[in-house]
């Protein structure tokens, strides 16, 4: 009994092993100032820490601009309430995540992008883990829909399930069990109409659990204690 006990705690172990966790997401669960005078303007504007997952603390989630009469709102998510989106782009700005990976392996990103008629619809994503001081192209370019009006696949909405045609995903090589990682989802379109906007949502960091030293010993231990029993 005690070797069967020892084996499926191992056989535990292991499973966890390759268990993906959230790090940290963010599903934009707050609606942006509104009103004459009230809606955020200005070349920056960001949503704070993350909403879910498992290092949330210093985490954030910003758009940069060059433009001083970039305007931030909060519209119709994809298949969630609200999504961060802005105007008034031109070539290099962009959306920023910040977050660590301190503990996890194997990390992968996944997030939703709509435009309108208007807006940018060419981006990169590159991703530095030293502060900025480097960059390394993740993808080097990818194409946002348009969501709404004439010629779009869809339109984003806070009450329809979220749309997979909107989501793009990426594994960020070299993000391992990192204390700062940065990921900028940058546009390359050019100068775009005042007006155009770009959102944002459902920004998702995941990664495997690096295993405590005491786990992947007790994973040995199920081994040694099964090879004993088929002698």
């Amino acid at each position: 009994m005690k070797n069967s006990v020892v084996a499926v705690l191992a056989l535990a172990a292991a499973g966890s092993l390759a268990q993906a966790d959230i790090i940290a997401s963010w599903s934009i669960t707050t609606a942006f100032p509104t009103g004459t005078g009230n809606v955020p303007t200005g070349t920056t504007y960001g949503v704070g820490a993350a909403d879910a997952g498992a290092l949330t603390a210093g985490s954030s989630l910003t758009s940069v601009h060059a433009a001083a009469a970039a305007t931030y709102t909060s519209p119709a998510g994809n298949g969630s309430q609200y999504a961060f989106s802005s105007n008034n782009w031109n070539t290099g700005d962009y959306y920023q995540a910040s977050f660590s990976t301190t503990g996890y392996s194997t990390i992968s990103l996944s997030w939703d992008q709509a435009r309108s008629s208007t807006g940018p619809s060419s981006f990169t994503l590159i991703m530095s883990t030293d502060g900025g001081a480097n960059w390394t192209t993740v993808l080097a370019s990818y194409t946002v829909l348009q969501s709404g009006g004439g010629g779009a696949p869809a339109t984003w909405s806070s009450t329809v399930a979220r749309n997979a045609i909107y989501t793009t995903t990426a594994t960020l090589s070299g993000a391992d069990n990192k204390g700062s990682v940065l990921v900028r989802f940058q546009s390359i379109s050019g100068l775009s109409a005042a007006t155009g906007s770009n959102r944002i949502d459902n920004v998702e960091i995941s990664g495997t659990a690096v295993p405590a030293p005491g786990a992947l010993a007790l994973v040995g231990l199920g081994g040694l204690v099964a090879g004993r029993r088929r002698r």
